[in-house]
């Protein structure tokens, strides 16, 4: 912890634990450790959450995101240095030192910032922003690859959990064992989801870039037969812009149903970059660095008519309640993950059946549980 004028710093570790691990095509995740920054200052702590997360063709370890953290913290323990003017956090001023973080490690700091901000002024983000909470839709819950059995009942536990059938479901593919495995358990939702008596419920499925091109073009209009509302990316994303754009574009010729980028689109300039080849994009905090990135994708989007999906990692509720802020201006969210932790230290956003909404608290809208705990680390 450092402390200047007033103002403290500290970095703290959390271990987050899943009820039920979660498996995709690159892996299965049980627990994560993530990092929380704390700014206080006047009585007011603004926290922010990060991790180390991969994407596939981007890995950020959590140590690494770590030191970055620890190298930075002490320069905001100067009041003048956290450029508080008028006891307000003048963000512009703060570009040059958070412009070469790594998005992760940016990200914490975003939220900290902007969590702090919105106490400061007594209201939760949202409202600052001028947007509608009453504008949220449904989240979408998560299936893992596994056997099909097993996703059934995981989809069983999800209704156990939300107290009622969910209506959008969002099931992982990219099987390693192979697009039948794959049609196998679209088959099974599918029927599971139109058993279900005066229910709707979307069905998304989401590949994490865990098929080829000719695969993707062979499950995609079946996919669509099936009753499938959207496909979330279907190929791996990568690193050569116009490589991955490309990849987009060959299978945007015949989609029949909405096309999402995820994994491909961390920040505005992907975003632009997509937009001809995609119908919607996926936001998630720790790709674009935080808030104020993810804001003005989000804007940007919806000015050229783009859908948007709000995702997330294994995050808790901090991370989920500081995405929960834009969820008035998204379509398809997708922050179930803190409904899967068995020992979140954080309580977020507000849960209604399946829709999630941004909390009416100031800031990110998000407190400490009483009990939890977070091991210090050196700042």
């Amino acid at each position: 912890m450092a402390e200047t004028c007033g103002m403290q710093v500290r970095l703290n570790w959390i271990t987050l634990t899943k009820a039920v691990p979660l498996a995709i095509s690159r892996g299965t995740t049980a627990s994560v450790r993530r990092l929380v920054v704390e700014l206080e200052h006047e009585g007011l702590v603004g926290r922010g959450e990060t991790g180390g997360f991969e994407t596939g063709h981007r890995a950020y370890a959590i140590e690494a995101v770590a030191a970055e953290l620890e190298a930075l913290l002490p320069r905001f323990a100067s009041v003048e240095g956290l450029a508080l003017g008028e006891d307000l956090p003048a963000f512009q001023a703060l570009e040059p030192w958070l412009a070469p973080l790594s998005p992760p490690a940016r990200c914490a700091i975003d939220l900290a910032l902007h969590d702090w901000w919105g106490q400061k002024l007594g209201q939760p983000l949202w409202r600052l922003w001028g947007l509608d909470r009453a504008a949220c839709s449904p989240t979408s819950v998560t299936l893992g690859l596994g056997e099909v059995e097993r996703v059934l009942a995981r989809l069983d536990l999800w209704q156990e959990r939300l107290g009622c059938w969910p209506q959008r479901v969002k099931l992982k593919l990219g099987s390693p064992d192979g697009p039948g495995h794959d049609r196998a358990l679209v088959s099974a939702v599918g029927r599971r989801l139109q058993e279900q008596a005066g229910t709707v419920s979307e069905l998304q499925v989401d590949a994490n870039g865990g098929w080829d091109l000719a695969t993707a073009q062979q499950l995609i209009p079946w996919l669509a037969e099936q009753g499938v509302v959207l496909v979330e990316q279907p190929l791996p994303a990568q690193l050569d812009p116009d490589a991955d754009a490309a990849s987009f574009e060959a299978l945007d010729l015949s989609c029949p149903i909405p096309l999402v980028a995820d994994e491909s689109c961390w920040n505005l300039a992907d975003l632009l970059r997509l937009a001809p080849h995609v119908d919607a994009v996926n936001i998630k905090l720790l790709k674009s660095g935080g808030l104020t990135e993810a804001l003005l994708m989000a804007q940007t989007a919806r000015s050229l008519g783009l859908d948007l999906m709000l995702g997330c990692y294994s995050d808790s509720a901090l991370l989920n309640g500081a995405a929960s802020q834009l969820l008035p201006l998204v379509r398809w969210p997708d922050l179930d993950s803190h409904l899967n932790l068995i020992d979140d230290p954080f309580e977020g956003p507000e849960l209604q059946g399946d829709r999630l909404l941004p909390s009416s608290r100031p800031g990110l809208g998000v407190i400490e549980l009483s009990g939890s705990a977070a091991a210090p680390a050196p700042c």
